[in-house]
């Protein structure tokens, strides 16, 4: 069964595949196009480590003709893609390639029109390419194939959706208390394209300014979201739909498969593995994301389950297996480290509940940002009894699961 470690470019400088592989996995992926940010990398080259937005690979004619071209970020030349790919065909291993889509800064900066517009006209969110905007689409299906063409064994897809309010930039501020319903609406795309491909857009820019202004006036917070709003956002689902289609039908006429990204799991816990509320997958249309539809697109599927809670772990893959159906596979993503997880066992715990309730496999993020005894639990975990370790669910429901899976595998042989 394929497990794989997620791991960055600049965090490879002095460490080949083996040394990855080493720490439990079956597999490595690696981010070929990634986004801007500061990161405190302990066992790294550099302890804190710059990312700049762009591709770690040469263009090579991928974007020609294309209004939006990533930057090629320094030592590309050095092709460590190809290196990596390299090692890991001699070790007989997956190599998945990893892009970051519609999260650009450096693009959205030199091109304000195409980010994300809020409902008082403002492009405040330049790292957010707005999934309705003609050349926004090009460059997403643009880089899903170069990435492919780097001789990955499968492109991984993440930021493939419309941007929230709170990740529109590298650095935020706000003495305002927003609340919920607010901060949704500050983080609603109302430009041109987005109203003429979304129904009812004008009704919700309205709805989403008077909310927003009562708010920055001095009102109260608001809890719940208008259901004005949510029938917007809902229907901005085929708009997210339609592109993953477009970008995994690409890839597949290189070879190669789609893995698509779901982050509303990061949205709900990622400052600090205490997601509440509805299970991720029931939420996850407040970003264009319907997992239901999406499960027709792709042939595979990944869950960010930053979670502490074996629980909460098992009812959010419950939830998205329920959607997808069957025959997509399901990828759970766990943080081996803070603020998820406290030791090896707690990481069996969870590996198990994730793969007791229906995900394929279960994955890691991210190599170099935790230290080398985090990754040690990885190393440690025995993934032929994990599931017996599981406090979550009894034994019998994970037997019934484990049966549902074999079945599902005998009739995917049969076609």
């Amino acid at each position: 069964m394929d497990s794989s470690l997620y791991v960055l470019v600049e965090d490879l400088r002095g460490v080949d595949a083996a040394r990855i592989l080493a720490h439990g996995v079956s597999s490595i992926t690696v981010g070929a196009a990634y986004h801007r940010a500061r990161d405190v990398t302990p066992h790294g080259r550099s302890r804190v480590t710059f990312r700049h937005d762009g591709v770690h690979f040469a263009l090579d004619g991928h974007f020609d003709g294309l209004r939006l071209v990533p930057p090629v970020r320094e030592g590309a030349d050095e092709e460590p893609l190809r290196a990596l790919r390299e090692e890991t065909r001699a070790l007989g291993v997956a190599l998945h390639g990893w892009g970051v889509f519609l999260h650009n800064t450096t693009l959205g900066l030199a091109f304000p029109d195409v980010t994300q517009e809020n409902c008082f006209g403002d492009r405040a969110a330049p790292a957010d390419l707005c999934p309705s905007h003609p050349d926004v689409r090009a460059y997403a299906v643009a880089l899903g194939r170069a990435i492919a063409r780097q001789g990955t064994d499968s492109v991984v897809a993440e930021s493939l959706h419309f941007g929230t309010f709170g990740h529109g930039y590298h650095h935020e501020r706000s003495f305002v208390d927003l609340g919920p319903a607010a901060e949704f609406a500050l983080g609603l795309c109302f430009c041109e394209h987005c109203r003429h491909r979304v129904p009812g857009a004008d009704q919700a820019r309205d709805v989403a300014a008077r909310l927003a202004a009562s708010v920055l006036d001095g009102g109260p917070p608001v809890e719940e979201i208008p259901d004005v709003l949510a029938e917007f956002a809902r229907a901005r689902t085929p708009v997210v739909t339609s592109l993953v289609a477009e970008v995994a039908d690409a890839v597949a006429a290189e070879g190669s498969p789609l893995t698509f990204i779901d982050l509303t799991g990061a949205m709900k816990g990622y400052a600090d593995g205490l997601p509440t509320g509805a299970p991720a997958a029931a939420d996850a249309w407040q970003v264009g994301i319907d997992p239901a539809s999406l499960a027709g697109a792709v042939p595979s599927y990944a869950v960010l389950c930053y979670a502490q809670d074996a629980g909460r772990i098992a009812e959010d893959v419950a939830a998205y297996r329920a959607a997808l159906g069957p025959d997509t596979a399901l990828r759970a993503v766990l943080r081996p480290g803070k603020p998820d997880t406290a030791s090896a066992e707690h990481l069996a715990a969870k590996a198990g509940a994730a793969r007791a309730s229906g995900a394929d496999t279960v994955d890691f993020y991210q190599y170099g940002l935790v230290p080398l005894p985090v990754l040690d639990r990885i190393t440690g975990l025995d993934r032929t009894s994990v599931l017996d370790r599981t406090s979550v669910l009894d034994r019998t429901t994970v037997l019934d699961r484990n049966a549902a899976h074999r079945l599902n595998e005998r009739r995917r042989g049969s076609r």
